[in-house]
């Protein structure tokens, strides 16, 4: 005879507005929504200004098509820039 009790009930997280410091350092697979952790940039020739797109992980030294300059050099993970 009482009406169905209705209990709220409090997640720890609040998945509709996740605090982005905390998705970005979780693994790429596991944030709410995936995203990768690469992405291309970018880069100045420091001699002769001409622009160029580098994979933020590459693996091998980038130079610049004009005047051969490395421009970043691969590490483990992230590729270094050379300045």
């Amino acid at each position: 005879s009482h009406p169905p009790s209705l209990f709220l009930v409090t997640m720890d997280i609040d998945l509709l507005h996740p605090d982005p410091r905390e998705e970005k350092a979780k693994h790429k697979l596991k944030r709410i929504v995936q995203s990768p952790n690469s992405f291309f940039m970018d880069v100045k020739c420091p001699g002769c200004l001409q622009i160029t797109t580098v994979f933020s992980h590459a693996q091998t030294v980038v130079l610049c098509g004009n005047c051969n300059v490395m421009l970043c050099q691969p590490t483990g993970g992230l590729a270094k820039l050379t300045e």
